[in-house]
């Protein structure tokens, strides 16, 4: 028969486990474990052996860049209203992001086209006049089977990606399009609210020249698978978001490293991606905190997967 004092002990002892782990405890929730890391039948990783140079791009033709932006749910406030069918179509006042991705072409030597139009990617011949294709917060099953074969030949034949904000929030049950974010998807997110990103590898293309640490306000996503195999750029420290970092759904956040910004060689190509842009203001001249180092950003990762410049070092 155990004692009264090993009884007492395994009592305090379960008290405490319960204490640390029912709903409404104090205690702090683990950061979301490593859910694994799925293989998607491809070369993938930062080795450039994974990436396929055959010529395709030629640089005596100039620098191209596709603009998709297509919405089948939620639409982010950056993007505006709707824009209507084919390719380059008129654009409105509100359409922020979309007009300032033109402007930092003009500036930087790339033409940019745009388009909400699934009809435009459907064929990777005619994807393969771009050097990359952004993915600029389009929203759900924002390709139909052809332009889901497009992209997938398009990157395989040394196609560049560049996947911004709800990039993460497309084509939910398609793998190879969750590999080519990096065994990434978005999964939910806190308050939109300023916090600290942290720039961790300062050699690349996107993050030279930028400060250590800066700051900028966004959603800062939480993601489902998080990214593995990857050169990852930037992080938010969650130390910084006074609103916490839990989201709607209940991810408790990533811990110590919270990426925000990461690339790798991915299927034959090259892939760039950033979970940031939410705020209206990041796009326009209206100022927020750190929204020029998130352009300088953004724009060091597109000049990268063109050509322009080195890729994820």
């Amino acid at each position: 028969m155990r004692s009264k004092l090993s009884i007492a002990a395994a009592a305090g002892a379960a008290l405490l486990l319960l204490t640390a782990t029912a709903p409404g405890s104090a205690a702090s929730p683990e950061p979301a474990r490593d859910l694994g890391d799925p293989d998607y039948g491809v070369c993938r990783g930062t080795d450039p052996r994974c990436y396929h140079d055959w010529g395709n791009f030629d640089p005596a033709k100039g620098y191209k860049l596709l603009v998709y932006s297509r919405t089948a749910g939620p639409r982010h406030a950056h993007l505006g209203t709707p824009l209507g069918p084919g390719l380059n179509p008129p654009l409105n006042a509100d359409n922020v992001a979309v007009k300032a991705m033109i402007k930092l072409g003009q500036e930087n030597g790339f033409t940019v086209d745009y388009t909400e139009d699934v009809t435009q990617l459907s064929s990777a011949g005619r994807l393969l006049n771009y050097n990359a294709v952004m993915f600029l917060s389009t929203t759900r099953d924002a390709l139909d089977d052809a332009a889901q074969t497009a992209l997938r030949q398009y990157v395989r034949a040394g196609g560049g990606f560049i996947g911004v904000h709800n990039a993460f929030g497309t084509e939910y049950n398609w793998p190879w399009y969750e590999g080519l974010l990096g065994n990434a998807n978005f999964y939910d997110h806190g308050a939109n609210q300023p916090g600290t990103v942290v720039t961790v590898n300062r050699r690349d293309a996107s993050t030279q020249g930028l400060p250590r640490t800066w700051a900028f306000t966004d959603e800062w996503y939480n993601l489902i698978p998080a990214p593995t195999r990857v050169r990852v750029l930037a992080e938010v420290d969650e130390s910084t978001l006074a609103q916490g970092v839990r989201g709607n759904l209940g991810h408790p956040g990533h811990g110590e490293h919270h990426p925000v910004s990461w690339c790798q060689y991915y299927d034959g190509g090259k892939a760039w991606l950033t979970t940031l842009g939410h705020d209206v203001k990041a796009w326009t001249d209206e100022p927020m905190a750190g929204d020029q180092y998130f352009v300088q950003h953004l724009l060091g990762g597109v000049k990268s997967v063109l050509g322009l410049a080195p890729f994820c070092r």
